[in-house]
């Protein structure tokens, strides 16, 4: 089916984003772990058709799947403020693919100090990536303060996973196998809020209904990164808690006493597909696009939003990253 450019609108999402199931449909689409494979060049042709039907000069004889197709590589590879092609193994497209492989060998090997060391830093070093490349890209940072948030974030969490681990020693071993879900949850705490300072120190653009910028918030910050950190630890959840519990019974089963080879590679697999709907469903809690009362912003911005638009603006917008 040929397209229509007029009043085609590229960035109107293809679901409703009001509701979950829409963000859950919208997510899916965007988060599918084909789209690391698809090459280069393939990627630069969906930014020129989707800048290109920004324009209206979509050429003569595209389809409208082509054009779908074109906007989902867009979403998948390209950060919404920026434009910017993000790297792969940030891409939340990338999490099954990575997430699978740190969560497997993290749940295998927790008994010993060193592994636990050793796959919470890992993990954690994903995540410091991750939160970087998804972040609100209005508020920028230093090579230096990007160094001292890794460090942090990464530290902290090592040291949260040791301590519990030292902590559970003499625990059940059901309770020990849940150690890396309770350190991955708090260090996603301090991770994500870490390595996006930046918006929790100058704000975050905040615009009006138009797409207008009306100023930056802190407070705005302070919302989207909370619940990207909801969603995040929402993300691991199931399969942290749940895949411990599976492997456990497995374990005792005889023909999987005699086959330890397969253990790690189950505990990837299985953890790949717990990931496979849990990513779409963590980034679907909450719109990305959120909208946030102007009463609720810092006095200063409420007076240059109820002057711009007087007092019938009830609300203002804003990306929260994911």
């Amino acid at each position: 089916m040929e397209i229509n450019t007029s009043g085609f609108d590229i960035d109107a999402p293809r679901w409703d984003q009001g509701t979950f199931l829409g963000r859950v449909k919208h997510f899916f689409n965007i988060t599918d772990p084909r789209t690391i494979l698809v090459p280069e060049h393939e990627l630069d042709w969906a930014k020129a058709m989707v800048e290109r039907s920004r324009m209206g000069t979509v050429p003569p004889g595209t389809h409208m799947e082509q054009l779908l197709y074109a906007k989902k590589l867009y979403d998948s590879a390209f950060h919404p403020d920026t434009g910017e092609k993000m790297n792969v193994i940030g891409r939340m497209s990338f999490q099954v693919p990575g997430g699978m492989l740190i969560t497997g060998f993290m749940l295998h090997f927790y008994r010993t100090m060193p592994a636990v060391i050793f796959w919470q830093w890992v993990n954690q070093s994903f995540n410091a990536l991750v939160n970087y490349t998804n972040r609100n890209a209005a508020s920028p940072m230093s090579v230096r303060q990007m160094a001292f948030s890794y460090l942090t974030a990464t530290t902290t969490a090592v040291a949260t996973a040791v301590g519990m681990n030292m902590w559970t020693k003499r625990a059940p071993p059901l309770v020990c196998r849940w150690v890396p879900f309770a350190a991955v949850a708090a260090a996603n705490c301090v991770n994500i809020p870490m390595m996006r300072q930046q918006e929790l120190i100058q704000g975050i653009s905040v615009q009006d209904k138009n797409h207008n910028e009306v100023g930056h918030s802190q407070r705005a910050a302070a919302i989207g990164i909370a619940q990207v950190v909801i969603s995040r630890i929402t993300m691991a959840a199931p399969g942290m808690i749940l895949l411990p519990v599976i492997m456990e019974r497995l374990e005792k089963l005889h023909f999987m006493k005699k086959a330890k080879l397969l253990h790690v590679p189950l505990q990837v697999t299985l953890s790949g597909c717990f990931l496979l709907f849990m990513v779409p469903v963590a980034c679907g809690l909450f719109p990305q696009m959120c909208a946030l009362p102007v009463s609720y912003l810092e006095p200063d911005l409420q007076d240059v939003v109820g002057a711009k638009d007087g007092k019938h603006a009830p609300y203002v917008y804003f990306n929260k990253g994911l």
